[in-house]
C-alpha cells in the first residue's frame, strides 16, 4: 500500500520559523502607528453569515461570485469564511451599539482571510491582512489619515519609491448618472470585453473598470471618466483631500479609472503602489477609500466611514525579493549545562532571569560543552553562563565573557542580578 503523502492545500501555506520574523515585524510596525494614531483593536470570528458579505461586499462581485468560501452547516446556517473585514467590522459596530461610544471610532485589525483565486507570487488562498477603520466622520482629512498611516508603515519597511493611486466614485446621487454614461460607452464595445466583462456589462458595469484582461484594459482607457460627473459635494470632498495630501507632501496620482473591487465604496478611493518594476507587477500593496453608505445598507443609521487594508503576504513577498532580512533581538545571555543535575538548575535559572525581564538563550540536549559554546556565539551572545557538576553541587556559575574570555564565578541566586549589572554597562 502506497503510503499517503499529505501536503497543505492548494493555495494555503505555512509560515515556517525562518518567515515568522517577517510576519512579526510588519506587525510590530503596524501595531505602533495605530497605538499613535488612537486607534483600538477589533477582533471579528473568522467566519460569518454569508449573507453579510452577499450584501455587503456586493452580489456582483468577484469576490462574491467567485472567491468565497461559503457553505450550509448541518443546521443549516449558511456561513462564509471571511473574505475581507469591514462587513464583519460594521456587523460588530451595529451589533453592540458602539456608534453610542464617542465618535469616530477608530478600529483596527489583523488576521487571515480567505479566497478561492487562482495562487500567485504574494498571493494565496489563505492570506493576511491589516487594516484600519474609522467609522462615524465624514471629514476627508480622515480619508487622507487613513492613507498616511499605510504610507508611514510601507516607509518604514524601507520601500522608497511609493506612489499612492486616488480617485473619487462619487455616490448615489452622482454616480447613476456616470453608470448610464458607461453603460452606455460599453454596450457599443461588448463584442471585444472578456466574458467575464460581458457579465459586468450586464450586472455592474462600474466593475468593468477593474478588469486586468489586456484587451480590455485598451477600451477602458478611452472610457467616460468619473471625475466629470461628480456632483458638487462630491467634487468638493475630493478636492479638499487632496488638498490635505498636498499638505502631507504624499506623492499621488490621480487615476480617473480607480473603483476598487467591492461595491461600498463611496467618493474616495485609493491604492498605494511600490513604483518599481518589480513592485509594480507585485500589485497593489494597500488598498481602501470611503464607504459611507455600509452601515445603512447592513441595518444601521446613515453614518460616514473610510478604511483601508494591507496585505501581508504581498509586502513579505517584495520584502524577500530585495533580500530584506529582518534582524531579530538575539539573547544577550546564553547557558550551557552538563549533566542532569545542571540542567535541573538550569531550568530554575532560567526562571529567575525571566522574573528579572532579562532574556537568555539555553541549550537543553546532550551537547558537548565546545557545542553549546559555538551556538553562544552564533547567536552573537555576549556572556554565557557555565553550569557543571561542580557548579550546581556548590550553588554557583561560571560567568564567561564571550568577547575576552575572562571568567568569574557567581553564586546562582546573585547572577540575574549580576547579569542585569552587567548588560546595563
Amino acid at each position: 500500500m502506497k503510503k499517503q503523502k499529505f501536503q497543505a492545500p492548494t493555495g494555503m501555506h505555512d509560515i515556517l520559523p525562518s518567515d515568522q520574523v517577517f510576519y512579526r515585524k510588519v506587525g510590530r510596525i503596524a501595531e505602533n502607528l495605530v497605538d499613535f494614531y488612537g486607534f483600538e483593536k477589533i477582533d471579528t470570528p473568522i467566519v460569518e453569515n454569508a449573507e453579510l458579505f452577499e450584501k455587503g461586499t456586493g452580489l456582483s462581485t468577484d469576490v462574491v461570485q467567485k472567491q468565497m468560501y461559503s457553505f450550509k452547516t448541518k443546521g443549516g446556517d449558511y456561513l462564509a469564511l471571511r473574505p475581507e473585514f469591514t462587513p464583519g467590522v460594521v456587523r460588530a459596530y451595529i451589533e453592540h451599539g458602539m456608534m453610542n461610544l464617542p465618535q469616530p471610532l477608530k478600529l483596527w485589525y489583523l488576521g487571515p482571510l480567505f479566497r478561492y483565486e487562482r495562487p500567485q507570487a504574494g498571493r494565496f488562498r489563505q492570506f493576511h491582512q491589516f487594516g484600519v477603520e474609522v467609522i462615524g466622520e465624514g471629514n476627508p482629512a480622515i480619508d487622507a489619515q487613513v492613507i498616511q498611516i499605510f504610507y508611514n508603515l510601507l516607509q518604514e519597511l524601507k520601500f522608497r519609491h511609493l506612489i499612492v493611486e486616488v480617485n473619487s466614485i462619487g455616490d448615489n446621487q452622482c454616480r447613476p448618472y456616470y453608470k448610464k454614461s458607461i453603460s452606455s460607452y460599453f454596450k457599443y464595445r461588448e463584442q471585444q470585453l472578456c466574458l467575464d466583462c460581458k457579465r459586468r456589462l450586464r450586472e455592474n458595469p462600474l466593475r468593468i473598470l477593474d478588469c486586468k484582461e489586456e484587451k480590455c484594459q485598451r477600451i477602458i482607457n478611452q472610457a467616460p471618466q468619473m471625475v466629470d460627473y461628480l456632483c458638487d459635494q462630491c467634487k468638493t470632498h475630493f478636492k479638499k483631500l487632496l488638498e490635505v495630501l498636498d499638505d502631507l507632501n504624499l506623492p499621488y496620482h490621480l487615476n480617473p479609472l480607480l473603483v476598487r473591487g467591492l461595491d461600498y465604496y463611496t467618493k474616495t478611493v485609493f491604492e498605494i503602489w511600490d513604483d518599481t518594476e518589480g513592485g509594480k507587477a507585485l500589485g497593489a500593496m494597500v488598498g481602501g477609500g470611503r464607504y459611507d453608505s455600509l452601515v445603512k445598507i447592513l441595518g444601521g443609521k446613515d453614518t460616514s466611514a473610510c478604511g483601508g487594508a494591507a496585505g501581508l503576504e504581498r509586502i513579505i513577498s517584495e520584502l524577500k525579493a530585495r533580500g530584506v532580512k529582518p534582524l531579530e533581538p538575539q539573547s544577550r545571555i546564553f547557558v550551557a549545562q552538563l549533566g542532569d543535575l545542571a540542567k535541573r538548575k538550569t531550568l530554575g535559572l532560567v526562571e529567575n532571569f525571566r522574573k528579572e525581564g532579562i532574556s537568555i538563550a539555553e541549550s537543553l540536549g546532550k551537547d558537548s560543552l565546545k557545542t553549546q559554546l559555538n551556538r553562544a556565539n552564533k547567536i552573537g551572545a555576549e556572556y554565557s553562563l557555565i553550569i557543571g557538576q561542580k557548579e550546581a553541587l556548590d550553588g554557583t556559575v561560571i560567568v564567561r565573557d564571550m568577547h575576552s574570555g575572562k571568567q568569574d564565578i557567581v553564586r546562582m541566586e546573585k547572577v540575574a542580578k549580576e547579569m542585569q549589572r552587567r548588560l546595563k554597562k
